[in-house]
This record gives structure tokens, C-alpha cells and sequence, in this order.
């Protein structure tokens, strides 16, 4: 594995990552040793991670226009667990030089940041994200946002305003974060704006279709990813001296039993997770698996698409926070057919009712140190070692609010969270 890993936390910005302190006992036994920044290679840069819709607020200031994102907190309040919206957040656009600061404090050298799509538009280095989910509500008017193939020009030229008003300055571009999450969440499921999936997956959904959109919106994704790598690298990283690449999401997948069924099932939710976008930016077309599930459900790829996309990346951006259990469905579901189902993978956090690693805050998350350290040789030996910055990892935790600020403030699972993954990253890198 190269070292050059870039270790993100996604969420607030003060987030005390370098107070690197067991506190619990977990799954995990932790080597008592010591443990900090000169254990890791001299260019292993460490830094803290966010999205504009997360943090910003000001949500009608300056110009800025509605997003996606915006809308649909609006119109759909209840479909958002506590209701809320980021109308205005962590307020980062008025306290951006406090938040820096803090960061400075705490010793990063980086912050990833996404720039606003509906609002456009110094020592920290920028790893900025074009786009991060909050497409402009215009674009989802005018022509149904990347259920379209317009939305490959719009990206592009989106991109191209973003190197030419900011390439001076950022040297890192991120193309896309999550696609993944996004084709799952926003028209499989019908979690994410703007909401879109088959009515017997969500009763809440309106309009979609969970078999045939979470696949259209993916290729519109990797095409478009591709349009603006290319713009890039043929007119700007020449004389900006730059770097552009994607972040994509991996749960590491272990198998329910020792069975053969279920070490392919674990191998199939790989493809259909994080295969789904590496495979075409690494071999140019989807995982054979999918070819095979999906049937023609899946789009191709013309000649000149697959050669465009495939190699698309300077860099891999990686997000990692958790592990599941991967069960073989023996039987395929032919009356409701979605993304979802299609896998033929029941996915699980539990395994004889024993949780795979300690809950968090989010239903989703389970704490599994060691599935950083697979994620990163899965990678490696999979898609041809390349480049790797780990753009996000983090621990989410639920404050009923009875704590004093100061004893909030130890937040001591968060911390051994983010030791236990330095750990693991640390074997994964020697």
C-alpha cells in the first residue's frame, strides 16, 4: 500500500482525532505502547472532512439558490429523523475563520470541503468535493437531474467554472463523493433527496423506480465524473499542478459462515457496493456479477465511454466506518425487484443475535477497527494499488443533552473509534 493516506473525520470540526487515548476495553484488545503522528510516514497527512449542505447554513444568503437538499428537508420534514435541516447548520459560513482556527489548533494539515453547486459561485491545504449531493433544484426541474444524460455537460462545465475561479489554490479535486450512497439513498430507498424509489420500498416515495434508477443515476455519475476529469487534465492540470480523483464508500463485508455460499455473497456485496463504481474506473465496465444479476437493467458502456472512464483518477478517495455480515439469499425475488435485492446478499449486523462490533449513534454503524485495514489490501490487490486518501471515518454518538459540556467534551468512545482505526490503518500501511 503507498503511504500517502490522508485520515478525514467527517462531522464537527473540533473533533479532538489526535488525542489519541484508549479509554475502553472493546472487541479489539488495544497494545498498550506508544502511540502518535511519528508512527506514521513523514508525508501521512492528517485533516478533518465535511459537505457545504452539513456545515454551511446561510441557506439563502449571497444569492444562493435551492438544492435538492433544501427542498427536500422542506417539503418533507418527516421524512428526516428529528425533522431538521440545513437551513443553517454548523453556521460555518459566518465562523469559517473561527472552525479553521480550531483545526490549525488541533494539528491538521488538511480540510475537505464540498463547494455548493446552487451558491456559485490559508495554510490549511484544500481536498474540495464538486459535488456532495446537493444538485441545484433547477437542474432536477429542467430535466430530472442525473436520472438525465445533460447532466454529464452540466457537471462538466460546472467543473470547469470550479478549476478556473479556484484551481490557483486547490490542489486536490474531488469529482463526486459517495455516488453509491447517493444512487442507493436518493432512488432505491427514497432516504435522500430527492426522494425518488418504488412505492412498495417507500410509501413516502412519489415517483421512482428502485429496479432501473439507482443504475441510470450511477452511469450518469461515472460519465460525468469522467467529463470533468477529462476537461481537467487536458486544459488545466498542466499549469495548476493538480490533482483530481473520487470518493467512494466501502463497509467491509464478512461472510455469515464459513460456507462457500456466504464467501460469495460477502464477495458479491463488494461488487455491488464499492465494485459497482471501481470496477469501470479501474477495468472500464461493471462487476461481472452485476452483469449477471442486473441483466439489462445494468447500462453499457459505449467503447469510447468505457475508455473515457476507465484510469479517470489521480487518486482514490476512500470512506470507511463500519462492517457487516454477509448472508447468501439462495432464491431471487422476481415479484419486487430493486438495486437492493438484485445482490442476493442479506446484509446483517448481528450473527447468532452477537453484534459484529459495538453499536454507534447511527443504526448503520457498528464499530470493526480491523475492516480498515481489509478494505485497504482488498483494494490493493484488487484495483491495480493506487493512490489512496482516506476521505472519511468516523463516530457518531446520540447526546440526550444531560451531560455538563465539559464531560460531553471527553467523548471517549469517539476517541478510542479513531485510535483503534489508526492502529489498523498503521498494519494496513507496513
Amino acid at each position: 500500500m503507498k503511504p500517502q493516506l490522508f485520515m478525514a473525520i467527517q462531522g464537527s470540526l473540533f473533533l479532538t482525532l489526535l488525542i489519541l487515548v484508549s479509554v475502553l476495553t472493546w472487541t479489539e484488545p488495544v497494545v498498550a505502547t506508544s502511540f502518535n503522528r511519528s508512527n506514521f510516514p513523514a508525508d501521512f497527512v492528517f485533516g478533518t472532512a465535511s459537505s457545504s449542505y452539513q456545515y454551511e447554513g446561510a441557506v439563502k444568503e449571497d444569492g444562493k439558490g435551492p438544492s435538492i437538499s433544501d427542498t427536500f428537508s422542506h417539503k418533507y420534514p418527516g421524512r428526516i429523523i428529528d425533522g431538521s435541516n440545513g437551513d443553517v447548520a454548523d453556521d460555518f459560513y459566518h465562523h469559517y475563520k473561527e472552525d479553521v482556527h480550531m483545526m490549525k489548533e488541533l494539528g491538521m494539515d488538511v480540510f475537505r470541503f464540498s463547494i455548493s453547486w446552487s451558491r456559485v459561485l490559508p495554510r490549511l491545504q484544500p481536498y474540495v468535493t464538486i459535488f456532495h449531493w446537493d444538485l441545484p433544484q433547477a437542474l432536477e426541474d429542467e430535466y430530472g437531474g442525473f436520472l438525465s444524460p445533460h447532466i454529464v455537460n452540466d457537471f462538466r462545465d460546472f467543473s470547469e467554472l470550479c478549476f478556473k475561479e479556484f484551481g490557483d489554490r486547490v490542489k486536490h479535486w474531488i469529482t463526486l463523493n459517495e455516488p453509491w450512497t447517493f444512487s442507493l439513498g436518493a432512488y432505491d430507498q427514497g432516504g435522500l433527496a430527492p426522494g425518488r424509489c418504488s412505492k412498495w420500498v417507500n410509501e413516502a416515495c412519489e415517483a421512482g423506480n428502485s429496479a432501473t434508477e439507482p443504475y441510470i443515476v450511477a452511469h450518469h455519475m461515472l460519465l460525468s465524473h469522467a467529463a470533468a476529469v477529462k476537461v481537467y487534465k487536458d486544459k488545466y492540470q498542466s499549469s495548476q499542478k493538480g490533482k483530481i480523483g473520487i470518493t467512494l464508500v466501502c463497509h467491509w463485508m464478512v461472510p455469515y459462515s464459513n460456507q462457500t455460499a456466504d464467501k460469495k455473497a460477502s464477495k458479491r456485496a463488494l461488487d455491488f457496493m464499492f465494485g459497482w463504481f471501481m470496477d469501470p474506473l479501474t477495468y472500464g465496465d461493471y462487476p461481472h456479477s452485476m452483469r449477471i444479476l442486473a441483466g439489462n437493467r445494468l447500462p453499457n458502456f459505449t467503447f469510447e465511454q468505457s475508455m473515457l472512464v476507465k484510469g479517470s483518477l489521480d487518486f482514490l478517495g476512500l470512506n470507511y466506518y463500519t462492517a457487516n455480515y454477509a448472508a447468501n439469499i439462495p432464491v431471487a425475488n422476481i415479484v419486487n425487484v430493486s438495486y437492493a435485492t438484485d445482490s442476493l446478499v442479506h446484509l446483517t449486523k448481528q450473527r447468532n443475535g452477537v453484534p459484529i462490533g459495538p453499536m454507534a449513534g447511527s443504526t448503520w454503524l457498528s464499530v470493526y477497527p480491523r475492516g480498515i485495514r481489509n478494505v485497504l489490501r482488498y483494494i490493493k490487490r484488487k484495483y491495480k494499488n493506487p493512490l489512496i486518501y482516506i476521505t472519511e471515518n468516523g463516530y457518531s454518538e446520540v447526546n440526550n443533552g444531560t451531560l455538563p459540556t465539559k464531560e460531553a467534551l471527553k467523548d471517549h468512545r469517539r476517541i478510542d473509534y479513531h485510535y483503534r482505526h489508526l492502529l489498523f490503518l498503521l498494519l494496513a500501511i507496513k
